[in-house]
């Protein structure tokens, strides 16, 4: 019985169990970047040898008896630390997973742990609040924000800018039938002068500014501060952080969780409000990662136009196209819907009444599209969301009208005709890139490279040569065999 949900929750932890907390969060610090150098120097020996968490927990329950730092740590969380590499460790190795080799954690990185759901304990004092009991720390307080229907598997505590929080993995039955969504399907286009549009609406949906006025202009000083703060540790303190600048680091921490929340928060409303009335909906298929990386070049010599790539990196990632692509995937699938990724060659040059792509039809940025072969003119955007939506009908090979019309709902569940593209059992995944693997997937695991470029998984592989216990590790042989 595994977790199909998750809740989080704001937790309120007194003095003494915020210590403890955070001196918890970095023993799980250490057991995982330790684990992960004992993996790597285990594989790089002559004998190649693949370590995983089942053999490292007898050596952990040996470190336990020598080190009470690390014996204070619930014995669950430290397990569930070598459970989460072998989780990384696989996603690296399955081709439809966009993960990268596991990465050594740094000393701010994500506080938390885990602890499996057998050890904790959940209760309810009012109507607002409700309390935890963690091992080895006793009930903690967390503001009960939404009821908690299902089994708690698991509990997560974690730490962001703002405090501590914790999110429970619930186990919920699911329903004995699936339901089935007849809403009208829609196109989703996504961008950045525009947020979104809805191929069924006249109207873009603009997300407001996560940040006020106020809250701009306080950050900016802030990060003026720090900077000065900074050079005056490196002048004068041999680089060590002063209380100030602490306190500085974590007023901008406050007001980046702030800003976070805010985006998250309207990520959610939107994809909830699409996949609740509407039982189709087409997206395009956008590579954001490679979106979003810098232009080549050095510090001496700068690629061309990186500072205004550099902000259209930051614009792009602050819209956040993979999550709203990433809730839609299981909210379509949660309320009985479907999701459509479709191509995004040249939606926005393509006229959504004659079909005709043409560069002129949509010149510079503007938010106007006119063709100009039969004259068609509206925003631009909005034509785009059409253009997506009649591609994933054409993907299915059948006309839009022809299906709704005769009111048969495209869905996941039993008996609906699905408008999923014919070659999407060819190791696609939902929820991740969408790629089709090619010939060479099981070659690529023995020689040890990623499937999504041998040059990135190899480059991976020789950035933990740095890491290595008693300097770097001669991988000449690694290269022979993969060459």
């Amino acid at each position: 019985m595994k977790a199909n949900s998750a809740l989080r929750f704001r937790l309120y932890p007194n003095r003494v169990q915020t210590e403890r907390l955070t001196s918890w969060s970095h023993t799980c610090r250490a057991v995982w970047n330790t684990a992960l150098a004992q993996r790597i120097w285990a594989y790089q020996s002559a004998q190649r040898a693949t370590v995983r968490a089942t053999e490292q927990c007898l050596g952990l329950t040996e470190a336990r008896q020598e080190n009470d730092w690390l014996r204070d740590l619930p014995a669950q969380c430290a397990q569930q630390v070598l459970r989460q590499l072998d989780a990384a460790y696989d996603n690296f190795w399955n081709p439809d997973h966009p993960a990268g080799f596991p990465q050594f954690k740094r000393k701010h990185h994500r506080q938390g742990m885990i602890f499996p759901g057998q050890v904790v304990q959940v209760r309810r004092v009012s109507r607002r609040m409700a309390q935890v009991r963690l091992p080895k720390l006793g009930w903690v307080r967390f503001r009960l924000s939404r009821p908690i229907d299902g089994t708690v598997r698991n509990a997560t505590i974690s730490r962001d800018g703002l405090g501590w929080h914790v999110a429970f993995g619930i186990h919920q039955r699911e329903p004995e039938q699936l339901p089935v969504n007849t809403g009208e399907p829609v196109g989703v286009d996504v961008g950045i002068a525009c947020s979104v549009f809805v191929s069924n609406e006249d109207k873009e949906r603009q997300r407001p500014d996560t940040l006020t006025d106020g809250e701009k202009k306080r950050l900016r000083g802030l990060e003026q501060r720090k900077a000065r703060q900074m050079a005056f540790a490196r002048k004068h303190n041999g680089g060590k952080y002063s209380n100030k600048l602490r306190r500085t680091i974590a007023q901008i921490a406050a007001l980046k969780a702030r800003q976070a929340r805010r985006r998250a928060d309207w990520n959610h409303n939107l994809t909830t409000d699409l996949a609740k009335n509407h039982g189709l909906i087409a997206v395009e298929k956008l590579n954001v990662s490679n979106m979003v990386r810098s232009v080549r070049g050095t510090v001496d010599q700068p690629g061309t136009n990186a500072r205004q790539k550099a902000g259209l990196n930051r614009s792009i990632a602050d819209q956040g196209w993979f999550e709203i692509r990433r809730q839609l995937g299981y909210k379509t699938r949660r309320y009985g819907g479907e999701l459509v990724v479709v191509s995004a060659a040249g939606s926005s040059q393509t006229c959504s009444k004659c079909h005709i792509r043409d560069p002129k039809s949509r010149e510079g940025c503007g938010r106007l599209f006119a063709c100009v072969h039969c004259g068609h003119a509206e925003h631009a955007d909005r034509n785009a969301a059409a253009i997506i939506l009649d591609r994933a009908f054409s993907t299915a090979g059948r006309k839009p009208t022809t299906v709704w019309e005769a009111g048969i709902s495209i869905s996941g569940g039993a008996g609906s005709q699905s408008t999923r593209s014919p070659h999407a059992g060819r190791g696609t995944r939902s929820g991740s890139r969408l790629r089709e693997p090619s010939s060479n997937v099981t070659a690529a695991r023995h020689r040890g490279i990623s499937h999504h470029s041998g040059r990135r998984g190899r480059q991976s592989y020789r950035n933990t040569r740095r890491v290595m216990p008693g300097g770097s590790v001669d991988l000449s042989a690694l290269d022979e065999e993969q060459k």
